[in-house]
């Protein structure tokens, strides 16, 4: 074996143990997708970071997150969705309703996802089971949608005599219309009217509370959105 080979081997077992290292010490990446805005989900934030920090893992210290924010615009989501799996984060963490789940699922069938949900997400195709997910999402569901038509019948009992009770809807929520249908069903079960008032800014939701006293509505209920809970 001549000197040049004898160095060249000798250059790439130094190397080996080296680049090794470098792989064990990269600091993992969390991408953190949400359909909202910064601002309002900030406890939010911090509650997740403390999450992390009790686990051992610190934003900056051996931890980076890479925030998204879609900021109400839902037709943001699938390209911010793909913005992550493109940077090859280790994990993707959705919160701000469904469609935050729905677009990471999309993107990418390898990457793990742990979400937060309102919806059924067997129902919704989201998993397999709620006891064995598959696939590789995972999280936490609050089965709003289910919950939404107990919202009217307890609001129907706090206020027997209403006869008109309105519906506050977000018409920008992919799952206004289901919850619609959902809601009008238990209406027509109470024997109530549901007129619809719908908002997706500031203004418009001054302008919806502004027309309850014109269709007569005796109490309101709020069609969940992350929208309103922004």
């Amino acid at each position: 074996m001549n000197r040049r080979k004898l160095m060249l081997l000798l250059a790439a077992a130094m190397a080996a143990p080296c680049a090794l290292r470098a792989q064990q010490n990269a600091m993992p990446v969390v991408g953190y997708l949400n359909s909202t805005w910064p601002d309002p989900h900030a406890p939010l934030v911090a509650a997740f970071r403390q999450g992390l920090s009790e686990t051992g893992y610190v934003e900056g210290q051996n931890l980076s997150i890479e925030y998204r924010w879609a900021e109400g615009q839902y037709d943001r989501l699938p390209a911010l969705a793909a913005d992550l799996a493109g940077h090859k984060v280790d994990v993707i963490a959705t919160s701000g309703g469904d469609p935050s789940a729905f677009a990471a699922k999309r993107v990418t069938s390898t990457i793990p996802i742990v979400s937060v949900i309102g919806g059924d997400p067997v129902a919704d195709g989201l998993v397999a089971s709620l006891a064995r997910p598959g696939g590789n999402l995972t999280g936490v569901s609050f089965l709003t949608r289910e919950l939404m038509p107990k919202r009217l019948e307890l609001l129907s009992d706090l206020v027997p005599q209403a006869r008109v009770i309105a519906l506050l809807v977000d018409p920008n929520n992919p799952n206004a219309g289901r919850g619609i249908q959902d809601l009008q069903e238990a209406a027509r079960t109470k024997g109530l009217q549901l007129p619809i008032v719908k908002a997706s800014t500031e203004s418009e939701i001054d302008t919806a509370f502004a027309s309850l006293t014109q269709l007569q509505a005796s109490a309101l209920v709020v069609h969940a959105s992350p929208f309103f809970n922004s």
